[in-house]
């Protein structure tokens, strides 16, 4: 990149953000020769989950291919927000492709995946009672004004009031993040299904922040055809929902997996950095950029940068683990 173009003012974000219409029209026409003239498929599979991810990329598969040849999958279960089922049934209507609504709750159940997940709160919470009781998992942001051990907690709550809070140990956040991962490949299964019997390809939604941090879940979200935005950065997502002419109720909610019977954001679970920060952080280290211009852009201080960008390197190299194809022995 240019040297030149870090002069005085140079801010990260309107570079990143440039050239979205070119971006828009170069997705579009990704989706149609992959889908139509490599894979030889009728049309996409979208898992619609009433996010800004998978409502950028039913709306670039219609502009694609057409309206006739996207189908939506709302797939939801007991802990899914009711705005999330909502909101991805309204976006199939808005823009006239074919949907179906298929409760991933009965083949959870079948996994037993609530009841060992409700017996691991249990340890935690004695008097934990799933009826009048939600959770969600935590952990501390890392560009805090003091440097914070990467602990995760889960949060009782009640009445949408945090009333108890314990740090899980290393093996109970494996073990509890094993059964939530279940819920993600669940509906790999169901998406591969439906396309399958209509040849059609199943349509990723990971973006290139969650792709690089390994924020997706491998044979889950990430078990899928093809990834048409896996290299625009969350933000670039926003810049493209806007140009899509996306509800406004989607591009403003905040991101999340949707997973927990509380409502837990992307940023508490694995980032611990908002999405503005993380993607410019992102971007600084792929293109080499100084910390004087990062802090320009970001209003971090130094150390706050130093923390980030510390945190971003464990997430990078441990998603490599995630990305790489499994070894095969020659």
């Amino acid at each position: 990149m240019d040297k030149r173009t870090f002069e005085n003012g140079f801010d990260i974000k309107s570079e990143m953000l440039k050239n979205s219409q070119e971006l828009k029209e170069k997705l579009i026409t990704f989706i149609k020769e992959t889908v139509a003239h490599q894979f030889k498929k009728d049309g996409i599979v979208i898992g619609v989950s009433g996010g800004v991810d998978s409502a950028v990329i039913a709306a670039l598969a219609v502009d694609s291919m057409g309206s006739d040849r996207v189908y939506g999958l709302i797939l939801p279960e007991k802990e899914s927000s009711p705005s999330s089922r909502q909101l991805g049934i309204d976006l199939c209507k808005a823009l006239k492709i074919r949907y179906d609504e298929v409760p991933i709750t009965p083949m959870l159940e079948s996994f037993n995946i609530y009841s060992k997940k409700e017996a691991l709160i249990r340890e935690l919470f004695s008097h934990y009672d799933p009826t009048i009781h939600t959770t969600s998992l935590s952990r501390p942001p890392i560009i805090a004004a003091e440097k914070v051990l990467n602990i995760p907690s889960l949060n009782l709550l009640k009445n949408r009031e945090v009333i108890s809070t314990k740090r899980l140990t290393a093996s109970q956040f494996f073990y509890v993040l094993s059964l939530q991962n279940v819920k993600q490949r669940t509906r790999m299964i169901v998406e591969y299904m439906f396309a399958e019997k209509m040849n059609y390809a199943v349509c990723g939604t990971t973006n290139k922040t969650e792709l690089l941090t390994g924020f997706f879940v491998k044979y889950g979200d990430g078990g899928v055809d093809l990834e048409p935005i896996a290299n625009c950065y969350k933000l670039q997502v926003y810049q493209l929902a806007e140009l899509l002419h996306i509800d406004k109720r989607i591009i403003t909610r905040a991101p999340s997996p949707d997973t927990w019977s509380h409502f837990t954001s992307d940023e508490d679970i694995s980032l611990r950095i908002p999405y503005d920060i993380l993607d410019q952080l992102l971007y600084a280290d792929e293109n080499h950029l100084s910390q004087e211009i990062v802090q320009q852009s970001t209003k971090l201080d130094l150390q706050q940068i130093e923390w980030a960008n510390k945190h971003i390197h464990s997430l990078k190299n441990a998603a490599r683990v995630i990305q790489m194809s499994p070894p095969v022995c020659l």
